[in-house]
């Protein structure tokens, strides 16, 4: 989930609650059911405004924190769809580019290697290699594998495009 204008609603929220940064996360373990809740610091990451604010969250912090405020998920959050990052150096800057628009490029700028991916999608190299065998026992290439030698690399956006589709069709 993405936070609403910057948190802005999400802040207005808790200093309508009356609460501040420890108290919400205190409260957030009053409403989650595993009784777990959420840890000061990331409650501070997700209402904050400064260097160290994030702006994407889970969907269970969102709905633990919305909870908590007793607000809707959707005055305070928003849902994010697959965005690719395509560069997390601080010389650079970084564009997220939204699935769709992968098909108006072509060629991709950087392709990854299997290990690249794996850390990307955060799954198993195993389990890459399991729908690539899936896929070539179906008679197709995986979306995205392009061999180069003997190595493999994949485009990063045609995996996660080919792997929405899927979704879809399931």
């Amino acid at each position: 989930m993405r936070r609403l204008d910057q948190g802005a609603p999400l802040r207005a929220a808790i200093k309508a609650a009356g609460l501040d940064i420890p108290h919400l996360a205190a409260r957030t373990k009053e409403v989650d059911p595993t009784g777990k809740g959420l840890s000061p610091a990331y409650v501070g990451f997700i209402a904050g405004n400064g260097k160290t604010a994030r702006e994407d969250c889970s969907d269970r912090a969102a709905e633990l924190i919305a909870k908590a405020l007793d607000q809707e998920v959707t005055a305070l959050f928003e849902t994010v769809f697959l965005t690719i990052v395509e560069s997390t150096s601080t010389s650079r800057t970084k564009t997220a580019v939204p699935v769709k628009s992968a098909v108006a490029s072509p060629l991709p700028e950087q392709l990854m290697d299997q290990r690249e991916l794996s850390r990307f999608l955060r799954k198993s190299m195993s389990w890459i290699d399991a729908r690539i065998k899936e896929a070539q026992e179906d008679g197709h290439l995986w979306p995205g594998l392009i061999y180069v030698g003997r190595s493999r690399r994949f485009n990063a956006r045609a995996v996660l495009d080919g792997m929405s589709k899927q979704r879809i069709s399931a």
